[in-house]
């Protein structure tokens, strides 16, 4: 895997290893109804058939259910910085 340069500040680069691409796909696309995200690129991850997609998320730009979740999570580290 070659190294890849860091993202913009609000967005995630995720690599999702399955053994099928339907599988990676399934987990790409719960992502892609929490977060707006860039198209999949998709490689083989070993010779036995397994799958590697890439893809890139827009944490800024979150849609439910994620928007909720990182709300409360955001809460919650303010209030440990506070401390």
């Amino acid at each position: 895997m070659q190294p890849t340069a860091t993202p913009p500040d609000g967005h995630a680069e995720v690599s999702i290893v399955a053994a099928s691409p339907e599988v990676a796909r399934r987990v790409a696309e719960v992502l892609r109804h929490c977060f707006a995200a860039t198209e999949q690129r998709s490689y083989p991850a070993d010779t036995e058939g397994g799958t590697r997609l890439q893809l890139t998320v827009d944490t800024t730009r979150p849609a439910e259910p994620a928007r909720s979740w990182l709300e409360t999570s955001r809460s919650a580290e303010d209030a440990r910085r506070r401390k």
